[in-house]
């Protein structure tokens, strides 16, 4: 028997509420509906993700607790951004390579909020040496990356998306084949997800097919800085 969706419409009610009460005393004075509508439904969608993940993702963390796990935390790092505000207005959750615990490594994340909810795929904002090792692959192996890139099934879901140079990258020409994907400081592809599928009460399994659809990417991503998938 399908499961309900463990994500209701309480816990966007509460994000939006959140959106408009972004302060830490309307936050505190409202943690525990934060507990019910929005960090235990998130953990028990990680929960449910697990064993289909298992057989067709094995590689991906997918660890359901409530600090240090999938689950990504609400509270914002405000040292460094023009936004001040204590609280992210979304859900994070980021099901990381086993062999490559960095946020920034290749992996999948999923995204709730009220304006927008997607599955994301690839390596965002990768470290020097990982966004050197895939340049490399690319380079080397141009029609592996185009088969990837390209491949029907993915393309079918996933859109190719993130922040690009303007300039060439070091030790590539301008008239490089491939310089457009060279370009790219993102190796990251979206999968918008409507509030009805997350709502739906085969929410798990669509977002596992999405992440199966994934695998062509994910693969060339990983295999770039010897890493299975």
């Amino acid at each position: 028997m399908t499961k309900s969706s463990p994500i209701s419409e309480d816990l966007f009610e509460f994000l939006d509420d959140l959106n408009q009460n972004n302060e830490r005393e309307w936050f505190k004075a409202n943690k525990d509906r934060y507990e019910r509508c929005v960090r235990e439904p998130a953990l028990e969608l990680i929960e449910q993700l697990g064993k289909p993940l298992m057989r067709s993702a094995p590689m991906l963390r997918v660890v359901a607790k409530r600090s240090g796990g999938s689950l990504m935390r609400i509270h914002r790092d405000t040292r460094f951004g023009k936004d001040k505000t204590p609280y992210k207005t979304n859900v994070g959750i980021s099901l990381r390579h086993d062999g490559d615990g960095d946020i920034h490594g290749p992996g999948i994340y999923i995204h709730l909020a009220c304006d927008e909810c997607f599955v994301g795929a690839g390596s965002w904002r990768p470290a020097k040496e990982t966004l050197a090792a895939i340049r490399q692959s690319i380079d080397a192996d141009p029609k592996a990356w185009i088969k990837a890139r390209d491949q029907r099934t993915f393309r079918k879901s996933f859109e190719l998306a993130g922040e690009s140079l303007k300039t060439s990258p070091r030790d590539y020409a301008k008239d490089h084949p491939m310089i457009k994907d060279l370009r790219r400081i993102d190796f990251i592809a979206v999968a918008p997800l409507s509030r009805k599928e997350v709502l739906a009460d085969d929410a798990v399994k669509r977002i596992v097919e999405l992440i199966r659809q994934a695998k062509p990417l994910m693969k060339f991503m990983c295999e770039a800085v010897e890493l299975p998938y």
